[in-house]
């Protein structure tokens, strides 16, 4: 079964993964990290000086690991870390935020040459898989070696769980070479479970993004200067968006313009590369497009600002007086609407949030956020909400005790490391 896997896996690197690699790179100009990813150049450590490893796949992922390296910092500070990223983008983060106290390297394709070169240069002590990372040759050679496997803040949409049932019995294998499973949600646990995990080997510790937030009144205040912001100007930032999303955003944009016309908007397509072709499409309706990267050298009080920068998000939500999570007014899953909620904004969402259908579920029944269809009916949420201050305080208080209700989910994932992954401290 492995050699089956191993084989398909070779044909998509030679008929899928690179072409698209190469592909984003003469269009793009996003690396290839090829050799990184084949570990052809992985430099070894010290025997002595086995870190830990936290996986986050990209941005989101990368981002949602601090509170998880400060407290292995905490618990054991003789603990050298390591993060792989599969993203630049995630690589990116991982450099800006987390240098002090972790080393970066990209993620080895799952072919058993690489595996072997990466865990032969790294000599990990264990290994923390954030949301569902599933490697069968990865874990198998780390089982084989006593290296331990932890899935952190996991979860399995409806269309992983579809797929991974068509492959049970090596779904079953996998899952047994993972030492505990922390899941977000009582479903996520039934999911893994059903698909082979031991029950004894599964936690529900809820979701590490739910966690309270240190204090951003700081930021708040640099975010207004650097978008020149005046006191009392209204702004909402559409986050995450796809393609099909950003024109409906727009007529919502236009509709409320009649009722609030010094209106803001910040507009953050999912993937910044595609700044250029969001900023044509604001230039279309005849308003002027800024890019982040610009500002405050092309700051203009009358421009949409597209954000062609990773990482920033999640604070820009901070100045909005209405926020709308995208990814999911077309069918592509949703994405996190908690971060929105963590800083007590209304939130706005498509009816496609099977990505984080326990987080939508929650804002929705507890009154924190408002599901819309269309354009116009997100153009007449937005109104109504920019037109009611009480109203969108309502909300955001809402979906902040919703959320605040759901703590603990770090302090559970730390005390699940302890327990089953760390080695012990040197004398």
């Amino acid at each position: 079964m492995y050699h089956t896997y191993t084989l398909l896996a070779r044909v998509a690197l030679v008929l899928v993964y690179a072409p698209a690699a190469l592909l984003r790179r003469l269009r793009r100009g996003v690396p290839l990290h090829l050799r990184d990813r084949l570990a052809l150049r992985a430099s070894r450590v010290e025997p002595s000086a086995r870190p830990g490893w936290l996986h986050a796949v990209s941005v989101g992922e990368a981002i949602a690991a601090a509170p998880l390296l400060d407290g292995l910092r905490r618990l054991r500070p003789d603990l050298p870390l390591l993060v792989t990223t599969v993203t630049a983008t995630g690589a990116g983060v991982v450099g800006e935020r987390y240098a002090a106290v972790a080393t970066h390297r990209f993620f080895p394709l799952d072919l058993p040459g690489a595996v072997r070169r990466f865990v032969d240069a790294v000599q990990p002590a264990f290994l923390v898989c954030m949301e569902t990372e599933l490697w069968p040759n990865l874990f198998r050679t780390l089982a084989a070696r006593g290296v331990p496997v932890m899935i952190a803040n996991g979860r399995i949409s409806d269309r992983s769980y579809r797929r991974y049932r068509l492959i049970r019995p090596l779904m079953a294998r996998v899952l047994g070479d993972v030492r505990v499973f922390a899941m977000q949600s009582a479903e996520d646990a039934r999911r893994i479970i059903a698909l082979g995990a031991l029950p004894e080997r599964v936690a529900v510790t809820g979701n590490i993004k739910s966690e309270p937030l240190p204090d951003a009144s700081g930021s708040v205040d640099l975010w207004r200067r650097l978008l020149g912001l005046q006191q009392g100007r209204p702004v909402w930032v559409a986050g995450s968006t796809h393609r099909g999303e950003e024109e409906m955003i727009l007529d919502a944009h236009q509709r409320a313009l009649a009722e609030c016309p010094n209106l803001m908007l910040v507009l953050a397509p999912r993937h910044p590369e595609r700044a250029d072709e969001v900023a044509d499409l604001v230039a279309a309706r005849g308003w002027p497009a800024v890019r982040r990267s610009a500002l405050p050298r092309g700051r203009d009080p009358r421009a949409i600002l597209v954000l062609d920068t990773v990482g920033e998000l999640a604070p820009l939500y901070s100045v909005a007086d209405v926020v709308f999570v995208g990814g999911s007014l077309v069918p592509t899953g949703g994405h996190n609407m908690l971060e929105a909620a963590l800083r007590r904004k209304p939130v706005l969402m498509g009816p496609h949030t099977t990505n984080f259908r326990e987080a939508a579920t929650l804002l929705e029944a507890t009154g924190a956020a408002l599901v819309v269809r269309d354009g116009a009916e997100l153009g007449r949420e937005l109104t109504h909400l920019l037109a009611d201050q009480e109203l969108r305080q309502k909300l955001g208080e809402a979906g902040y005790e919703a959320v605040a209700s759901r703590h603990g989910a770090v302090a559970e994932t730390l005390e699940l490391i302890v327990r089953f992954l760390l080695p012990e401290a040197p004398a």
